[in-house]
């Protein structure tokens, strides 16, 4: 079963539960195979529990505190999100690795906070457009998921996702063959850093993925489903790219 997930990253008010409440109408009038989760700001985690109570969204938060509680202001913790009715998180995006500057360890590290919490990790890896032109593409993520995922990840539930950085938000997107390569990498990878328990994790692909391209990405062999950014914004769009799963 395929997982498609949006990350609305910084945007979304109050107003913008609607479009979470009409995507839950449309899966339960007309139900996909396919699970589907919402990763709206921290601020709408709570509204949007109430909004959707137990039906076909799953929430999560877009990252997490390696530690559960403490003095670090403007953190929010994995317990944090659990309270507030999150059951996935987002860890390691380009964005934080990038802007924040986290380390595979950082990661390997929050994704330990995530398992504690109850939480099922959304670990994401991906290269710049550097790396992708010096043919280092898949050296460069394989490395990162054997990084960033950690030993309590072992038998767990949880998902990678692979998002191109220079393809984020960009409307580039990788050919259909450098998506299948990239993916039958990670999930190489997978099995020689979890046994054969790394077979199971779905493998998401991310960036720049819209209503008329998802059908085609989401055939590609080892794509597990997508991470959607701006296209989950409104719920016409990414009810779109759910069905295409």
């Amino acid at each position: 079963m395929k997982l498609i997930v949006g990350n609305w990253k910084m945007n979304g008010l109050t107003p913008a539960l609607e479009e979470a409440g009409a995507l839950r109408q449309a899966l339960e009038a007309d139900p996909v195979n396919a699970r589907v989760g919402l990763c709206p700001p921290a601020t709408l985690i709570a509204q949007m529990a109430w909004k959707l109570g137990a039906g076909p969204v799953e929430l999560g938060g877009q990252d997490c505190h390696d530690k559960d509680s403490g003095a670090f202001t403007g953190s929010v913790s994995a317990p944090m999100l659990a309270d507030a009715g999150a059951r996935l998180v987002i860890l390691g995006h380009s964005e934080r690795r990038e802007g924040f500057g986290e380390t595979d360890a950082d990661v390997a590290a929050k994704v330990e906070a995530a398992l504690r919490a109850g939480l099922e990790p959304i670990v994401c890896v991906g290269e710049s457009l550097e790396t992708r032109e010096a043919g280092q593409a898949v050296a460069f993520v394989t490395a990162q998921v054997r990084a960033s995922l950690p030993d309590a990840l072992k038998d767990r539930p949880f998902a990678l996702a692979y998002e191109p950085i220079w393809a984020i938000g960009t409307g580039l997107t990788p050919t259909l063959d450098q998506i299948a390569e990239v993916h039958a990498a990670i999930r190489d990878a997978l099995v020689e850093r979890l046994g054969e328990g790394g077979r199971r994790p779905p493998i998401l692909y991310g960036g720049s993925m819209k209503p008329d391209n998802a059908a085609e990405i989401l055939a590609v062999p080892e794509v597990g489903g997508g991470l959607v950014g701006g296209a989950s914004l409104k719920a016409d769009d990414f009810i779109r790219i759910i069905r295409a799963a």
